[in-house]
């Protein structure tokens, strides 16, 4: 570590002066009762305390109190702080408790900062962990039970078999799901912006999820008819992944005999929101500034049996953000969630 130091003189400054007007004052007054004054005696023997004085003191300050500073800034400078390796000593110990305060704050909040993230590594590990592990042991088992004999029996080899290729597919999802995450969030997923109608990419959206909802008897709409395309500027692939997802998400988790609706409103003059708002479960106050992280699951018991990678809603807010858009959530534990986004407009509008 270079040292540059800031000297500060106003200590020895101090004392020399205290030293010298005692000094000064002393032998005037002793002068005074046992020999002559003399003015100019005095002068010269208070200008060769000050100076002596001085030097003797603002040496000792170099020698002991900017070595110890020295010390502290090296023992700090051990936790490669790039503020303090750039930064000159200083012995102004009021600079220098206010510079250290300072970084013992960074520190700290680093520190916290160090501990939320292993606590979601952790509990991201052992999410993946379950969710790999949940499929594999089905397939395990199914192809167990065959190799131990069930094998000439066709029906339930053929049964065994399908089940094996479902968590099969699950796992292919889970990993596709996942690597387009890392994809996205390391920026190597390239967007293919284009023009395209969002009305006609929800209707699509709801004509593939149709059989779906009737399972359910939930009915999927908008809010009202849309006689004009509305234009907008996005990935048209991804954004229908986004769309898919909310709705699967609001179908998942809707109530028999429930409703899917989407709206479509202009939000500034370059922006449109997508609103995707169901009357299903809701979602719990507590839980929905975590909603989007990967494998969260808000149904900790229940939710699996739904199927899904758990990582839908992480999927959707990554290429939201990939657009530079925003996406908000708003809920109220039974009584429904809204999802909302923004695109940005297309010059050209519907006719």
């Amino acid at each position: 570590m270079t040292i540059n130091f800031k000297k500060t003189y106003r200590f020895a400054v101090k004392s020399a002066l205290y030293i010298t007007l005692f000094s000064t004052g002393l032998v005037g007054f002793l002068t005074y009762l046992f020999f002559t004054f003399s003015y100019r005696f005095c002068l010269i023997f208070a200008i060769s305390i000050a100076a002596f004085s001085f030097i003797v003191i603002q040496y000792r300050v170099e020698r002991f109190i900017y070595k110890k500073v020295k010390k502290i800034y090296d023992d700090v400078s051990l936790l490669e702080s790039s503020t303090f390796r750039n930064q000159p000593i200083t012995t102004d110990m009021a600079t220098l408790t206010r510079e250290v305060k300072k970084f013992a704050t960074d520190k700290k909040l680093e520190i916290e900062t160090l501990k939320v993230r292993e606590e979601y590594r952790r509990e991201f590990l052992g999410n993946v962990s379950h969710e790999l592990k949940t499929p594999l042991f089905m397939v395990q088992g199914y192809l167990s039970t065959l190799l131990d004999g069930a094998m000439s029996d066709k029906t339930i080899r053929k049964k065994y078999l399908e089940r094996a290729e479902k968590g099969v597919e699950r796992l292919i999802y889970i990993v596709q799901d996942l690597d387009m995450i890392s994809k996205l969030e390391i920026g190597d997923l390239n967007l293919e912006i284009a023009e395209f109608d969002i009305v006609k990419l929800v209707q699509n959206v709801f004509d593939l999820l149709e059989m779906k909802a009737s399972k359910k008897d939930i009915l999927l709409m908008f809010d009202m008819r849309y006689n004009r395309p509305v234009m907008v500027l996005g990935d048209q692939e991804k954004i229908q992944q986004v769309v898919m997802n909310l709705v699967v998400n609001s179908i998942k988790y809707g109530k028999l005999k429930g409703s899917t609706e989407v709206s479509i409103e202009d939000l500034t003059d370059e922006k449109v929101i997508v609103r995707i708002t169901d009357n299903g479960e809701g979602i719990d106050k507590k839980n929905i500034s975590r909603i989007f992280e990967r494998f969260y699951r808000v149904d900790k018991s229940g939710a699996r049996t739904e199927g899904g990678s758990g990582l839908g809603l992480s999927i959707v807010k990554h290429i939201i953000e990939a657009h530079d858009e925003k996406i908000y959530v708003n809920s109220k534990f039974g009584i429904g969630s809204e999802f909302s986004f923004t695109l940005e407009k297309s010059n050209k509008r519907g006719k």
